[in-house]
């Protein structure tokens, strides 16, 4: 069974569940999938990589959205958007904790011979294939380039 099949069955759960906070973001998951499926150039079957790649996309913007509202004194619609961004995360891969993201680039660093920061973009070419879908990009950068600074 693919990726959309499976979001498709807990679609249907969701509307005889009557979960609409869990139905409308697995609509929005299913359409951000079937764009990227039957975009110009892309294959007609989506990779695990290309779908955890989306996935991370829209958690990462559910939470800056949530940032935004809760600054601008809008609780509701942040509380919306955190809710949004914890269902999504659920069809991710379990996310590294601070210290195995670090011990991971320290592999990372050792495995380049990265020694400065010059060497940050050998060590992030690496870190952005190796821990796609289990870390956020920044976080993966600030811990490379505190480890290499």
């Amino acid at each position: 069974m693919d990726f959309i099949e499976k979001i498709t069955g807990d679609i249907k759960t969701a509307m005889l569940a009557k979960d609409h906070a869990r139905l409308e973001t697995l609509r929005g998951i299913k359409k951000e999938l079937l764009e990227a499926k039957t975009a110009k150039g892309a294959e007609d079957v989506l990779s695990e990589a290309t779908v955890q790649r989306i996935l991370q996309k829209m958690v990462k913007q559910r939470r800056e959205s949530a940032v935004e509202y809760a600054a601008a004194g809008r609780k509701d619609l942040a509380d919306e958007e955190t809710t949004q961004a914890d269902i999504i995360a659920e069809y991710m891969p379990k996310q590294l904790t601070d210290s195995e993201l670090e011990a991971a680039v320290k592999a990372i660093i050792a495995e380049t011979g990265a020694s400065s920061i010059k060497d940050l973009g050998k060590v992030m070419g690496i870190a952005s294939r190796r821990l796609a879908g289990q870390a956020d990009g920044k976080a993966v950068s600030d811990k490379a380039k505190s480890l290499l600074g």
